[in-house]
Formats: C-alpha cells, structure tokens, sequence
C-alpha cells in the first residue's frame, strides 16, 4: 500500500544527490521540522500515525519520520550515501529501503529509532522494496538477470530468493495487496509505464492500465478495493488518481501545472499522503481519500522530500 520510485526518477534523484552531497557535510540528526503544518479536521478525525520519508534536507538523501501532522521530524539513518524509498514493516517497528552505503544499490532493513542497520540483498542492483502484509517476505526490484524484474525473499535476507516476472521489459513491485494474495507493479516497455497485477506467486498476471506515461507510482487501499496511482494522462502532468481494484472506475483527485507523486494510503483508508512540486520544492502534502483538504506537512528549502510511507502510531 505505497507508491514506488520508477528506475528513470530514480537516476535523476541520483545525480542530484550525488551533487549535493559532494558539495554539503551530512548534518546532525532533526528533532523538528522547519514550519508546521495547518491541518483543520472535523472533531474526532484527526491525523494519526507516523510517515517516513527521505529527504535531503541535511545535504545527502536520507531516511527520516514525522508524526503525520508533519511534527516531531527524526532523522533514522546518518550516512554519506544515498538512502531512497522507506517502507514501514506491517508492525510499524521496522523501515525497508534502499541505500549504496556498501557501493552497489542494496535492500536495506532498520529499525525505527535509526538502529540495527541490516543489508538483506546482495547482487547486482536492488530497489523499491515493499513488505508482504504478514512482514515475513520482501519484494523488490533487480536487475541481477539482465533487465529489471520483480522477485522475493524472506524479510531476513535468508533462504531462496524467488523471481516473479520474466519479460522484455522492466518490472517494479508497487504494492502487496491486503489479503496477501496479490501484487500490483509497475511494467516498463518501449517507455511506456503501466499498471499490472499478478499473484503472489507471479502466475496471472494481468494489465489494468491502458494509458501511455502512467503508473510511476501505486498502491492499495487497506480495504483491497481501490488503487491509488500517480498518472500524466492530465495533459502530461503527473497528478494523483484513484480507481477500483479491477482498473474501472478512475477518478482524478488533483490538477495543476505543477507534478504529484508518490501517493500512498493512510492505515484507516481516509487519507492519502503525496508529494508535490505546487509550492516549488517537492514537499508531502496530505488530503482527503477524496481529493480534498489539501494540506502541506514539511517545510524546508531542500530539493525533495518524497516517497513517504504511513505506519498506524505515531512517534514515542
């Protein structure tokens, strides 16, 4: 249930960050953010839980967590390497995501409070990691075998890794769905980005999307009924849409010359966290699952904050 970085995105974030931190030492841990987020909510529905996200905010690209009201921001991890795409474990006391503080690209496991770093995948490059909804298993991206494709392994990094999709072009996983049963991705072929499901196992896989350009970023609703996914079928602006679990039914929630991104859910369903350019950095904003109440939570003069992921509690 969260939104995934598209390989293309991915260098460019790179080479930004590799500039920046060439240029800038990594700063000491954030105990708050710059600027709080207005958020005006109807009495009893409030914002709760955690997001985590990475930013470089600090020079180099890093993983940090924030009260979903954007408070208390905390720096998780503290390196001189490039930190992308944090995931919360289904228990909400671990972080997935990649990093290249060993030199290639790798999966990465920490725990919440910035401890107990553990590399899980070694061979060639792996990404956009994304937990089964029990937390025993991982899918991720690599390119081990020539292209990009979609495989699992334990949460540990022990056992058998297991390659789900084999095709000419690249595969991404996006999201488990709820049930388990399930795995949306993202399929690029000839450059064009769609939306696909399969089965856990990788065997029925199926094309939801249709549209050239979309599907950088998806994700399932808790209740496994609708997909959140990121699309420039807006006049070639990347903006936030919303459909039903067999691909009928979209419906767009923003609009504007201006780009959202990596849209993911909020644990009870009713909000949806994203990234926007509207305000001239990419910055997390929050909404209503319908498209309204569209709320900023950070505030800082850094080139990205992005990727974020919900857990259901917030900070201690």
């Amino acid at each position: 249930m969260r939104s995934r970085i598209p390989l293309s995105r991915l260098l460019s974030i790179l080479a930004v960050g590799l500039f920046f931190g060439a240029c800038r030492e990594p700063a000491a841990p954030v105990g708050s953010s710059v600027g709080r987020a207005q958020v005006s909510l109807a009495p009893g529905d409030g914002l709760h839980g955690a997001i985590a996200f990475h930013s470089n905010r600090n020079g180099n690209v890093q993983i940090f967590v924030m009260n979903a009201d954007g408070s208390h921001v905390t720096l998780v991890t503290n390196n001189t390497a490039l930190n992308f795409g944090p995931v919360w474990s289904p228990d909400g006391t671990r972080i997935v995501f990649s990093s290249n503080v060993g030199g290639d690209f790798q999966i990465y496991v920490i725990d919440a409070d910035g401890t107990g770093m553990t590399q899980i995948t070694n061979a060639a490059q792996a990404f956009n990691p994304v937990w089964s909804p029990d937390g025993r298993q991982i899918a991720f991206t690599s390119n081990r075998d020539g292209n990009f494709d979609v495989f699992v392994m334990n949460a540990d990094g022990t056992g058998a890794t297991t390659k789900l999709t084999s095709n000419a072009g690249d595969n991404s996983p996006a999201s488990w769905s709820p049930d388990g049963k399930q795995i949306l991705l993202v399929r690029t072929l000839d450059g064009d980005n769609e939306l696909y499901v399969m089965n856990a196992d990788g065997t029925g896989v199926t094309r939801l999307t249709t549209n050239e350009g979309e599907g950088d970023h998806a994700g399932w609703s808790p209740d496994g009924k609708r997909i959140v996914f990121s699309s420039t079928r807006d006049a070639g602006n990347l903006h936030i849409f919303l459909m039903n679990a067999d691909g009928t039914g979209v419906t767009q929630l923003n609009s504007g010359d201006f780009t959202d991104d990596d849209p993911v859910w909020s644990p009870d369903g009713k909000k949806i966290a994203f990234q926007s350019t509207r305000d001239g950095h990419e910055e997390i904003y929050i909404m209503n699952a319908d498209g309204t109440g569209q709320t900023r939570l950070t505030f800082n003069q850094g080139i990205f904050n992005a990727v974020p992921s919900w857990r259901s509690r917030p900070l201690p």
